[in-house]
């Protein structure tokens, strides 16, 4: 099995699947800033147009003859036109499709359900969401998302959409609850595009409380590599993820396996979708700040939300958990 073309959740992934027996191979397209550590990278940012061509076209070739099934994600394939889908089709291959985000975010739809608050990546218009959908639909039935905001979006264009969280080895993140004794405590937020996970309310709040006087402090983290933001996940005492989406975020169960309590929002729609066993404290744009300082002010919370966090990753997202869904999906092919 190929997974591609990017992504820190699909290397974890096929490191689970290969522990259930399932020969997966995680590959990157290209280097990126985060270094991500795939089992593979073609390093196609390195060649000419061409050159990247030519070596995508003879790694398609190589992967016909070697895997069995194609797990793409972010809605991308081999070729940019995706004539690479009917190539595999042809071939007998089968596929599943993994949506993770803004591949099929629509502003309008998101905007009915209520959610004033969201944002878009432009360079992901509706005609390009709509097109691209069509086209992996046309080739392929099985569709993944890992939360219920994203299956609002695509429940209607596959034959078969599965919501599966996304996957945590939470064995390689060691819990560190913080004691609520910290009479400055350490605030995180990393935004991968400020505007799409709410930052100018958050760093808004920051200042607000900051000016009244409240003793804790903030660091965003941009720029670091997933090593590093990791590093400051963990000597964090509170975890702010994203206040736009409407629901919880990698970050957010990254930092629940630290066992960190977190604030992210969550649509009202949605909450019930959710575990009641998920600590997540709510907050939105509007009602961050006052969230934020009840929070700081209520140290003996801290604790048990990280205790109760981690429990919750342990249950719902860790890896040999997660990955017998996939395998039962793969089975029915």
């Amino acid at each position: 099995m190929l997974h591609i073309p990017y992504g820190s959740p699909m290397i974890e992934l096929c490191r689970g699947l290969r522990f259930k027996g399932v020969q997966a191979t995680s590959c990157h397209f290209t280097e990126n800033n985060f270094k991500f550590k795939p089992d593979m990278c073609l390093k196609l940012n390195l060649l000419t147009n061409h050159e990247r061509d030519n070596k995508v076209k003879r790694f398609l070739q190589e992967a016909i003859q070697k895997y069995d099934i194609f797990h793409f994600h972010f809605g991308e394939t081999f070729f940019p036109d995706k004539s690479d889908l009917a190539i595999l089709k042809k071939a007998g291959k089968k596929m599943v499709v993994h949506h993770h985000g803004s591949d099929i975010r629509l502003l309008s739809v998101a905007k009915s359900f209520n959610n004033p608050y969201v944002r878009v990546k432009p360079e992901w218009t509706e005609a390009k969401i709509y097109k691209n959908v069509a086209t992996l639909s046309k080739y392929i039935d099985h569709a993944i998302v890992q939360d219920h905001e994203l299956e609002g979006y695509i429940s209607d264009q596959y034959k078969y959409t599965h919501v599966i969280p996304h996957t945590i080895d939470v064995n390689q993140f060691k819990a560190q609850y913080p004691d609520g004794k910290n009479p400055s405590p350490l605030i995180v937020h990393a935004p991968t595009l400020r505007d799409l996970k709410g930052t100018e309310f958050i760093l808004n709040a920051v200042n607000q409380l900051k000016r009244s006087g409240l003793s804790f402090q903030f660091k965003l983290i941009e720029g670091s590599t997933h090593d590093e933001t990791m590093s400051l996940l963990s000597q964090s005492d509170i975890v702010i993820d994203q206040l736009r989406i409407g629901a919880c975020g990698y970050i957010s169960s990254e930092a629940m396996a630290f066992g960190k309590p977190v604030i992210c929002y969550i649509r009202d729609d949605l909450v019930s979708k959710y575990s009641p066993e998920l600590p997540v404290v709510n907050a939105n744009p509007s009602t961050i700040t006052d969230v934020l300082k009840t929070l700081i002010q209520n140290p003996q919370k801290w604790n048990e939300l990280g205790i109760r966090g981690r429990k919750y990753v342990e249950m719902h997202h860790h890896t040999p958990i997660v990955a017998d869904r996939y395998v039962d999906i793969y089975k029915n092919l």
